[in-house]
């Protein structure tokens, strides 16, 4: 399970000046998008996951723990990586005329 946990967002893109390309190819698409006074307005959500190298290091210790105890340790690592799947993010981005975000709002953030 810990090898398949979510990637790892760069979450410095949360700023003003960005692209709206460049956080679609970060997050993923937009949840929603409407335009509000001539403004457009997107509500992304994601799950902030963890680098290849916390994955990589997680599973190896499990399996390492799996192998030790002859798979006893399944009993105590599998709720643990149940409870450690990364946490939901939401924020709201609204752009200028040219798709620059002008102001980025964290909405979630667990």
């Amino acid at each position: 399970m810990a090898a398949k946990q979510p990637e790892k967002k760069d979450i410095d893109l949360l700023k003003e000046g960005v692209t709206r390309t460049q956080l679609i190819s970060e997050f993923g698409a937009p949840v929603i998008s409407e335009y509000k006074n001539g403004k457009r307005f997107e509500i992304f959500k994601f799950v902030q996951g963890y680098s290849t190298g916390t994955k990589a290091g997680r599973a190896f210790l499990h399996g390492a723990a799996n192998v030790a105890t002859l798979g006893l340790w399944e009993l105590v690592g599998t709720p643990t990586e149940i409870t450690f799947s990364g946490d939901d993010m939401a924020f709201q981005v609204q752009y200028d005329e040219s798709d620059v975000a002008e102001e980025v709002v964290i909405i979630k953030k667990e």
